[in-house]
């Protein structure tokens, strides 16, 4: 099991290093002028010459990378080019936002798509039929457009949750609670599709198999059999789509974040995007792609959990 997990950590490890390389060259091969955008047009020629050596933009390419690489290491992942902010300090700011939404949306999604999806399996007929109409629905309507009626209907013209803003955990639990059920909810529809589907077909073909009938032969009633044993051995497939959706809920939740007004790492990363502003990017796509990492790892160590030979493969 050590050697499966240091496989792992290395395998995530190096695609962070290459993810992180690439949005480095990319940033920096764009050609934009950014100590002119950062000082406006009006700027005389000297004040950006200066600008420009205190960003190091008058180095070569590489020894940038390796200087932004030696403070990341480090854990410094430096500061905004147009606020001065700590990159650092503003992650910690908008993370736990985003976070919040994305977390929420998963775990409302494993419920409902578990619930969904075994009763489409067990039941059949006109359950299964709507469970299967819900699914493609879901999966056809955008996440905004799902974020945008909820705000209006349950929001501004029923006023039974906020429509915009986000109140900590630690200022307030209930008003925590209330200021991400929309946005939670707007990211799950489409995360709770896919796996319901998933989880669907998967315990319809666990359900087929002989040591099941062999179970229900010995007089193991239909919720033991079910949620003792089949549920457990069709779980891999529907945990690799939920990860996956895992991954889809943090890109949407950029545009969720916009119509709520969620001050998350959704909306810091796309304003850096407007503006140009490379640490605050190459600081956001490190961070991503190291939830994406730690996230894999632990759907890795679940796969091993459930089925070893997993471990060795």
């Amino acid at each position: 099991m050590l050697t499966f997990l240091i496989r792992r950590i290395v395998a995530g490890a190096a695609l962070v290093v290459v993810v992180a390389t690439a949005t480095f060259l990319l940033l920096n091969l764009t050609g934009t002028d950014v100590a002119r955008n950062i000082l406006g047009e009006t700027a005389p020629r000297s004040a950006v010459t200066a600008k420009s050596h205190e960003l190091r933009l008058d180095q070569p390419l590489v020894e940038r990378y390796w200087h932004w690489a030696e403070q990341a290491l480090r854990g410094d992942l430096g500061s905004s080019w147009f606020t001065g902010a700590p990159v650092n300090q503003s992650l910690v700011d908008t993370l736990p936002v985003t976070l919040s939404i994305v977390l929420a949306g998963l775990l409302l999604a494993a419920v409902l798509s578990v619930a969904l999806g075994t009763a489409a399996a067990l039941r059949g007929g006109w359950v299964d039929r709507m469970v299967q109409f819900a699914a493609v629905l879901g999966t056809a309507v955008p996440s905004f457009l799902i974020a945008l009626v909820l705000a209006v209907t349950l929001a501004v013209q029923l006023g039974w949750l906020p429509a915009t803003g986000y109140v900590a955990i630690d200022a307030s639990l209930t008003e925590w609670l209330r200021s991400i059920i929309l946005p939670a909810v707007s990211l799950a529809v489409a995360a709770t599709a896919a796996t319901a589907m998933q989880v669907r077909g998967a315990l319809m073909d666990v359900l087929r198999a002989d040591y099941v009938r062999t179970l229900r032969s010995r007089g193991l009633s239909t919720r033991s059999v079910v949620f003792r044993h089949a549920l457990r051995n069709a779980a891999p497939p529907a945990l690799t789509v939920l990860a996956l959706q895992f991954i889809g809920l943090i890109s949407g939740a950029v545009v969720v974040e916009k119509v709520f007004g969620l001050p998350g790492i959704g909306t810091l990363a796309n304003s850096a995007a407007v503006r140009g502003d490379a640490p605050v990017l190459l600081g956001t796509v490190v961070v991503t792609v190291s939830i994406v990492v730690a996230v894999n790892l632990l759907l890795d160590i679940v796969y091993g959990w459930l089925n070893p030979k997993v471990r060795v493969s």
